[in-house]
């Protein structure tokens, strides 16, 4: 199965697509490569693209005025990724998009996506899916960081992403969950005791 085949299954799975729809739907996607620490969007540049994980790990994170850095968005197989305020409005990035392991992606042009939506309604419910999916992770995420402790948020994350738990780098992890290094260490290492 080809990459572009595999994002036109991807789709069917949220909207019914004809075979001549599915190859309308997959005609603009690009499949490209890209190595391990190598950065997809940087800040102060426009996302042009957004992009479907075939395979590989990235990491969406923004650096604070100290120096230290927040993990907003993370992406393996099956998930999309970009800085979404900058795709959207064709702005400057104010993220980081980078490669966390050699990668292989299907990335589509803010231009492209416009033409597919006009062109067909289905095209446009599966990426209005998409970011009403996108919107309701967010705001789990958000209510969690905000009402749990981050033992909980760390087991969460186990429970729900096992297989991001065991590839990502643990600092990767922490930045995401909103913790220190240090501290998720002592979460893994069982240091940390719930409270009751």
């Amino acid at each position: 199965m080809t990459a572009q085949d595999r994002i036109a299954a991807y789709a069917k799975k949220f909207v019914p697509l004809s075979e001549k729809e599915a190859m309308d739907f997959m005609a603009p996607f690009q499949e490209v490569k890209v190595r391990k620490r190598q950065f997809i969007v940087q800040p102060g540049f426009v996302a042009r693209h957004r992009w479907w994980v075939i395979q590989g790990a990235l990491r969406g994170y923004v650096v604070g005025d100290a120096g230290e850095d927040y993990t907003i968005q993370l992406a393996i197989e099956e998930w999309w990724i970009s800085d979404y305020n900058s795709y959207i409005f064709q702005q400057p990035a104010s993220m980081f998009v980078v490669a966390l392991e050699d990668c292989v992606l299907l990335q589509i042009s803010h231009e492209d996506e416009k033409e597919l939506k006009a062109a067909n309604h289905k095209f446009e419910t599966f990426f209005r899916i998409l970011g009403e999916r996108s919107t309701a992770s967010m705001q789990r995420r958000i209510i969690m960081n905000l009402t749990h402790t981050a033992e909980e948020r760390y087991h969460y994350f186990l429970e729900n992403y096992p297989l991001m738990a065991d590839r990502l780098p643990q600092y990767v992890i922490a930045s995401f969950l909103g913790m220190t290094t240090e501290f998720l260490s002592k979460i893994r290492n069982r240091k940390v005791k719930p409270k009751k």
